[in-house]
């Protein structure tokens, strides 16, 4: 029988037997063959769309194990994006430009995605340069998990003066005649980051949904497929829902969403999910969107805090009986759960619960796992092996690897976290980011992350035993993923019978350099057999262009991932440059680029000219 859609003239990573191929087909939304080329092209129709791949590198669509893409999609619009600007002196003229043209009582808000160490300057910006910058617009801007800078104007629109009490959770620096600074320090944990961040105001309804549209095709242009949410704070069920469901109800979502249901009340949280096992359960919804588990939250107690410019927090002594009911409930009515886990100590508390649980109530192939474990020990993935767990891991150490070094030293930082023992263990591995309040979206600065140890200032942090190669790292982030929300074989590869997600790649992710890969994006991403995204030979068959909404937004201006190399994948360089607001751009010997702004000059070849 004819096929819908055949791609050809490809090098394919199917993740399945054989490894490479020339072209496949997708009927229904699925894979139903692949193969040769002349093997493939004779399932086309009077109706098969035929898309010619030029040669280019086709991997099965990215699954990001752990993100937070519903709570970053309401804000979006009204974030400025620094991640992958490549000096302060550009990321201060953006900030500068963006609180000009932003209405009151609206912010500057510059929420992740970023680290001192990708600028040229090795440094953040100071209080003074934010509010020189910005003497007049609220500014707020938030480093990692440890603290969040905030101009004049933004103190004032949150009450936060010589006057003003105390948090119980968190630090207010104050000069010596007792007036705010505007350096807000997390201690003992992030609540007064976030808190302070919740008291802007919110896009209207429309935005939202212009908002979330506009961020999920962001996620589709670096070929995001699918992505696990886990929940996070001020995001509440089912309220924060609503503009995701209705994306979903109209056919609007470009990525698949399996979400977790975070808690947020300290001390209620057994009531929180008693209620909502009596509401939902997991796989309601579809394939495009579904309830997955409960967490990351599963109780405040239990969650340690991975600020490494700080000493490791200890766990409350009320742990063990507020996790011990909580897991009891979930188990008992068969909800799979994770629960985020950076420290080895708090891993060992929550599998000692664990595993008095099992032995009352058997998980018995209970999908659950513990995110991040950054440190967790050989013995300790054993016991997390024998009760049937995963280990989801994210990059957060490509944001935070210098901190930890700092602090822990470089040997201990070489099993941050031991993913290569994992694996050896037989553990289920899914690869992540945890962006977007920290780490970016990207998800290629994951893959490099686990390709070379790297941390995004360039810091070596691993040996090669915890180096994964090419094709490992993929797996984790296809079909690894897959296994969290319980989907192993219906997506992850791309071989006959499982879902047509896939991208096609700017450069070829298994061969280019190292360093490049950083730089990857995909040109064509298919989702269940749907264009979500195109450019470059494929634009004609990009869905139709959204405007943004409200004009003022940093992404009208902007973009979201300011990928300097963007235009080596094609197109006019100049063009890319006035877009991202970086200046001008010539054309250099070898092909390299060279960017003239404010800033002085980079350049996006392979070589550096000079800053």
């Amino acid at each position: 029988m004819a096929t819908d859609i055949i791609l050809h003239n490809a090098k394919i990573a199917t993740n399945s037997t054989p490894s490479f191929v020339e072209a496949l087909a997708i009927t229904d939304g699925k894979i139903v063959a692949t193969g040769t080329e002349q093997d493939i092209l004779r399932l086309r129709g009077p109706a098969t769309k035929v898309i010619d791949a030029k040669g280019r590198t086709i991997i099965p669509g990215l699954n990001d194990s752990h993100m937070h893409p519903i709570r970053g999609g309401l804000n979006y619009n009204m974030e400025l994006r620094w991640d992958g600007v490549p000096s302060l002196a550009d990321a201060l003229r953006m900030l500068k430009e963006q609180a000009e043209r932003t209405p009151a009582p609206q912010w500057v808000r510059v929420v992740g995605g970023w680290t001192e160490f990708q600028f040229a300057e090795r440094r953040m910006p100071t209080l003074d340069e934010i509010n020189e910058a910005a003497p007049d617009t609220p500014v707020f801007v938030l480093h990692l998990y440890d603290r969040a800078l905030l101009n004049g104007a933004a103190l004032r629109a949150v009450g936060y003066d010589k006057n003003a009490p105390d948090f119980p959770a968190g630090e207010v620096q104050r000069d010596r005649h007792g007036n705010p600074t505007g350096l807000l320090i997390a201690k003992p944990n992030a609540n007064i980051l976030y808190s302070t961040l919740a008291k802007g105001p919110k896009l209207s309804r429309e935005d939202q949904l212009n908002s979330s549209r506009l961020f999920f095709r962001e996620l589709n242009r670096f070929g995001i497929t699918s992505v696990i949410d886990a929940g996070g704070g001020f995001q509440n069920y089912p309220d924060d829902y609503g503009v995701v469901n209705e994306l979903h109800r109209d056919g609007e979502l470009s990525v698949r969403l399996a979400y977790n249901l975070f808690t947020q009340k300290p001390k209620q949280e057994l009531g929180d999910f008693q209620s909502w096992t009596k509401m939902t359960k997991p796989g309601d919804g579809d394939d495009f969107y579904r309830v997955n588990g409960a967490g990351e939250m599963l109780v405040f107690s239990a969650a340690d805090f991975e600020d490494f410019l700080v000493p490791r927090p200890d766990m409350i002594p009320v742990m063990e009986n507020e996790l011990k009911a909580v897991i009891r409930h979930l188990v008992e009515d068969r909800w799979p759960f994770r629960l985020h886990a950076t420290y080895n100590e708090t891993i060992e508390r929550a599998l000692n619960v664990y595993e008095e649980v099992n032995r009352e109530i058997p998980f018995d192939g209970l999908h659950w796992f513990f995110d991040h474990c950054e440190t967790i020990t050989d013995r300790n993935i054993e016991r997390v092996k024998a009760l049937g767990g995963g280990i989801a891991v994210q990059n957060r150490m490509a944001f935070q690897g210098e901190y930890f070094v700092e602090r822990y030293g470089a040997q201990q930082a070489k099993r941050t976290p031991p993913i290569r023992r994992m694996l050896e263990m037989g553990v289920p591995v899914g690869a992540g980011t945890d962006a977007t309040r920290v780490s970016s979206y990207n998800p290629f600065l994951s893959l490099y992350w686990l390709i070379t140890g790297k941390t995004i200032g360039g810091l070596n942090m691993y040996s090669e035993e915890n180096q994964l190669d090419r094709s490992e790292a993929l797996k984790l982030y296809t079909m690894g993923s897959s296994w969290f929300s319980t989907e192993d074989g219906k997506k992850g590869a791309l071989a006959p019978g499982q879902f047509a997600d896939l991208a096609v790649l700017s450069a070829d992710y298994f061969s280019i350099p190292e360093e490049e890969i950083k730089d990857l994006e995909s040109v064509l991403t298919i989702v269940g057999g749907r264009v979500v995204y195109a450019t470059e030979e494929h634009a004609s068959l990009a869905p139709p262009e959204l405007p943004v909404s409200p004009d003022w937004s940093p992404v009208a201006h902007y973009g979201g991932y300011a990928k300097a190399s963007k235009s080596l994948a094609g197109g006019s360089h100049s063009a890319f440059c006035q877009h991202s607001g970086l200046g001008h751009a010539e054309e250099g010997t070898n092909g390299h680029v060279r960017v003239f702004g404010k800033s002085g000059l980079w350049n996006l070849g392979c070589d550096c000219f000079a800053f």
